[in-house]
């Protein structure tokens, strides 16, 4: 019988629940059934360039939030990426995202189509009750999404981005945020 410490499976351990909450993202509802999401792990030297990434942000905008972040992902062991491309859904009528339709919404491309950002908030839903369920600290946050985007990670067409890090540590390193 071999004797196996938590410690030395906890990357592992981190690894199957963010595999588990990427599938639990990718089968979440989507409105009419379009998926514009795109859904990555990531973990170690690419969470340390985004956390870098995050730092240029924090010191150019004077955003002292995007510094605290950047530590909260720097002491997480893997983070999820979950953004969506800006595609309308081809409604005759809706007026959700500002414009009447789908036509009309489609002449300012840079205007997202609120079921993407909709159909993004049930995926993060999905993906952080699956970490909820496995005890998994977490903590949904937009500044390393959006460090990503600007880094090209999540592909030249993806414009609106969420990060899950998560972590398995005694104590959360979300929790007691200073700023």
């Amino acid at each position: 019988m071999s004797i196996i410490s938590e410690e030395s499976i906890r990357l592992e351990n981190l690894q199957q629940v963010a595999r588990l909450m990427m599938l639990s993202a990718r089968t979440a509802p989507k409105g009419r059934g379009i998926d514009t999401l795109s859904i990555l792990m990531v973990q170690g030297d690419e969470i340390i360039r985004i956390a870098q990434q995050m730092k240029i942000i924090g010191k150019q905008k004077g955003s002292e939030f995007f510094l605290r972040d950047a530590a909260n992902i720097e002491a997480s062991g893997i983070m999820i990426l979950i953004g969506t491309r800006i595609a309308s859904t081809g409604l005759s009528y809706c007026g959700i995202c500002g414009f009447e339709n789908c036509d009309q919404k489609n002449t300012h491309p840079n205007t997202p189509c609120t079921f993407n950002n909709i159909n993004l908030g049930i995926a993060i839903g999905s993906a952080v009750t699956v970490a909820a369920n496995h005890r998994v600290d977490n903590r949904i946050m937009y500044t390393p999404g959006l460090a990503a985007i600007q880094l090209g990670i999540m592909g030249n067409d993806i414009k609106v981005c969420m990060a899950i890090p998560l972590s398995c540590t005694s104590k959360s390193p979300f929790f007691d945020r200073q700023i």
